[in-house]
C-alpha cells in the first residue's frame, strides 16, 4: 500500500505534496512503525499500540478524503488507496476487538 502511495505522491501538484501529502506520507510511515512495535510485543502490551495505529488510519482516510475532494489525487487513485486504507483499518480494528476480549478489566 506504502508504495502505491509513494507513486502518487510524485505526481501530487506542488501545493498540497509539501503540505498536506507530505503529513499523508508521515502517517503511512507512523502507522508501519506503531504496528512494527505492537507486533514484537508481549500480548498484554498490545492494546495502545494497536488504538494509536487505528487512530492515525482514521486521519489517514480524512486527508486522503481532502486530496480527492481538491483534486490532488484523481478518483481511481483514491479509490485505489482508499479501498487499501479501509481493509487495514478493518484488520487493525479486528486486532484491537480480539485484545480487548482477552485483556483482563481493570
Amino acid at each position: 500500500m506504502y508504495l502505491l502511495w509513494y507513486e502518487y505522491y510524485q505526481t501530487l501538484p506542488k501545493t498540497h505534496r509539501y503540505s498536506l501529502g507530505q503529513r499523508v506520507d508521515t502517517l503511512f510511515v507512523e502507522i508501519m512503525e506503531t504496528i512494527a512495535s505492537a507486533a514484537f510485543l508481549p500480548r498484554e502490551e498490545k492494546a495502545p499500540y494497536v488504538r494509536v495505529a487505528v487512530r492515525k488510519t482514521d486521519t489517514l482516510k480524512v486527508l486522503l478524503l481532502v486530496l480527492w475532494e481538491t483534486k490532488s489525487i484523481d478518483t481511481k487513485k483514491y479509490g485505489a488507496l482508499s479501498g487499501r486504507v479501509e481493509e487495514m483499518g478493518r484488520m487493525l480494528g479486528g486486532w484491537y476487538g480480539q485484545l480487548a476480549k482477552t485483556q483482563p478489566r481493570t
